[in-house]
């Protein structure tokens, strides 16, 4: 008998029955956001109960504004309403919440891991397609939708079709200023935006086994960006080293029998996945998104595509329709391209390791377009603050934030005027998502900060070889 996946050993642990090509999972843990006032207020048309309360976390992220302490500064009366309703629904139903204004409070793809609600072996579903992030822990964890929501609160349960697994290996090692989003990015211009529809994703190889686990949950973060709603690595020493001592994360005897079991996990040596793919670590240079694509990436030292080279018409199309909506011309050089404003930030990159590698190229540096540094969390904000890494943004004029989803989401006050560019952190660069009309493109930390102090986009290695 062939030895199992990592996907499947979770998978299987947690089926509670299966009917007609559909499994109904257990879910182990929910996270809530503020956009998960629709799945209580469901809840109490109905009069239904939360199933598992004690595994339901809480905090407010997408509504919450960056620039101001006060709920009460937002001007969309919705919006606050939307901010302000999941404390006093998270109390009304018994589940755990950090608040506006509680230090833990942040992003809730950063808020998990960082406060041990995400461990391995677990299955975790939020109402936010970006929950893939979690699986760098060594866990299965998905993005879901409203009516979803609403059914694992009431049941702690979830109807899915088992996906096929994939096995992206990253083999080499990643050279000077190369950074875990520019890993992601180049596998999915490699697999492309559909190349992981259908499978559950398992990322290995000696690039993601050196990687830091901060890399390893941006990686993660981006694999619905290639199709999979699922990203997985397996759980290493670096993962029970970064777990151990978090409040959420077993204690005593559990933790002894929580570590015979991450132990187990890892995928069998003989374990067959259903496709493999093997990505070059050592050809990875900084990247930068150019299109309305994800998978339309090129790196920093290249030019823009040419579509008359493309075969398939309607991919031509596609790629025109992209160059008329970003404002480019084939042929450019990614150095011609100046940006209106910089983000840094996003449940992508706006953990401490991230705003490390921004504050290195701001350190001593000017910027010249507007700059929003955004920590996702209340505990990375703190973090960055002892580190004196505040200082060093506002030095460069750059502005320094409250914790939040921000520019990623373009629903809470941060936004990009029509026609503006921006070097973004985030995840997506589609149509509009940073404000109407807005034109988005994807890079690192480090690129972030390069285009902020030069204007447009820049080959951080240069800036950074006598630093």
């Amino acid at each position: 008998m062939a030895g199992q996946t990592l996907f499947d050993k979770i998978w299987n642990r947690h089926v509670v029955t299966e009917k007609h090509g559909q499994t109904l999972l257990y879910v182990d843990r929910h996270l809530l956001h503020d956009g998960s006032i629709w799945g209580f207020e469901r809840l109490r048309q109905n009069g239904w109960k939360m199933r598992r309360p004690d595994q339901a976390f809480a905090t407010p992220d997408h509504y919450t504004p960056t620039h101001t302490a006060s709920l009460d500064d937002l001007t969309d009366p919705r919006a606050r309403e939307i901010a302000l309703a999941i404390k006093s629904n998270s109390e009304e139903f018994g589940v755990t919440v950090f608040p506006w204004g509680d230090k833990r409070q942040g992003i809730a793809h950063v808020v998990g891991p960082e406060q041990g609600i995400t461990l391995p072996g677990l299955t975790m579903v939020c109402g936010d397609s970006h929950t893939s992030t979690h699986g760098a822990l060594g866990c299965i964890s998905m993005g879901i939708g409203s009516s979803e929501v609403t059914h694992v609160m009431a049941t702690q349960t979830l109807w899915q079709t088992k996906p096929k697994t994939m096995r992206i290996n990253i083999e080499g090692k990643l050279g000077f200023s190369v950074t875990a989003k520019d890993v992601i990015l180049a596998v999915i211009r490699q697999i492309g935006t559909a190349g992981g529809t259908g499978y559950a994703i398992e990322f290995a190889g000696s690039a993601i086994r050196d990687m830091s686990m901060e890399g390893r949950l941006t990686v993660c973060n981006m694999t619905i960006e290639a199709g999979s709603r699922c990203g997985m690595v397996a759980p290493d020493e670096k993962t029970i080293e970064y777990v151990k001592g978090r409040p959420f994360a077993p204690k005593g005897d559990k933790w002894d029998m929580a570590l015979k079991f991450w132990r187990s996990l890892p995928s069998d040596d003989d374990a067959v996945f259903d496709a493999e793919v093997t990505v070059d670590a050592n050809a990875i240079a900084p990247m930068v998104t150019w299109g309305n694509s994800p998978q339309e990436a090129v790196q920093v030292t290249e030019r823009l595509p040419d579509p008359d080279k493309e075969d398939d018409p309607d991919r031509k199309a596609t790629l025109l329709a992209a160059y008329d909506y970003m404002g480019l011309t084939p042929g450019m050089p990614i150095a011609e391209i100046a940006v209106d404003k910089v983000f840094i930030g996003a449940c992508t990159n706006a953990r401490i390791e991230d705003l490390r590698a921004a504050a290195a190229v701001a350190k001593g540096r000017k910027a010249t377009v507007p700059t929003l540094v955004v920590p996702g969390s209340g505990l990375v904000k703190e973090q960055a603050e002892a580190e004196g890494l505040d200082k060093v943004f506002t030095e460069a004029g750059f502005e320094w934030r409250l914790p939040g989803c921000s520019m990623c989401v373009g629903m809470n006050g941060d936004l990009l005027k029509p026609g503006e560019r921006s070097a973004s952190t985030s995840n997506r660069n589609f149509r509009g998502r940073q404000g109407v009309d807005s034109r988005t493109h994807l890079v690192s930390p480090a690129m972030a900060a390069a285009a902020a102090i030069t204007g447009h986009f820049t080959d951080v290695r240069t800036m950074m070889e006598d630093a």
